[in-house]
Formats: C-alpha cells, structure tokens, sequence
C-alpha cells in the first residue's frame, strides 16, 4: 500500500562500459583545456616576455625595480647589474628585479 514495486536495471553491455568511462572522464579533460587557455598559457607568455626584457637590458636603460626603486642602469654582469639610483648612488640587485624598463628621459 505504502511501498512501490522496485524493479532490478539492466547491465550494460560490455562496450557500452568504455563509451561511459570516456564520457565521464571528459569534464575532467575539459576543465584542463580551459584552465591551460585562461591561466597557463597567459602566465607562459608574461615570463616569456619578462625574460626577454631582462634579456636586453643594456648600459643607459631606465629601469623600475620589484623594490620600487628608479634608476640608470651602469653595468652588467652575468646575473647581476648595478644601477645608478641617485647621483654618485650606484646599487647592486640581480636582474629578475627589474620589472620594467622605463621611456629613455623618465629620470632627470
């Protein structure tokens, strides 16, 4: 009166097993589809063009550091440059902390 009948389902053939492991398996692979164009690929890119700045760096660039120093950079070396911050002020950083290089003219 109050229970409903139950009834047993079918089995699934056996190569209906691999259609719906691979269907459930593609949200998964979705995901990561979407996640490489919105976020792997952008950050790829920025440290591809940061390496390429650092790169170029030459004697007389003007040049912002991660620090928030401003300065003329004066020489180079393997891993590191000195940079001029004020007159007679030359400082010593490695180049990753250079963060962006600045119009020629920026610092008087």
């Amino acid at each position: 009166m109050f229970i409903s009948n139950a009834y047993a389902q079918a089995a699934p053939a056996a190569g209906g097993d691999l259609t719906s492991s691979l269907t459930s398996m593609l949200p998964l692979v979705l995901m990561f589809v979407v996640l490489y164009f919105i976020m792997i690929r952008p950050q790829m890119k920025k440290q591809k063009e940061h390496r390429a700045m650092i790169d170029a760096l030459a004697k007389g660039d003007e040049v912002a550091t991660a620090g928030g120093m401003l300065g003329r950079v004066t020489a180079l070396g393997e891993g590191t440059l000195t940079v001029q911050v004020a007159p007679g002020v030359e400082v010593q950083m490695q180049r990753s902390a250079v963060v962006q290089v600045l119009p020629k003219g920026t610092l008087k």
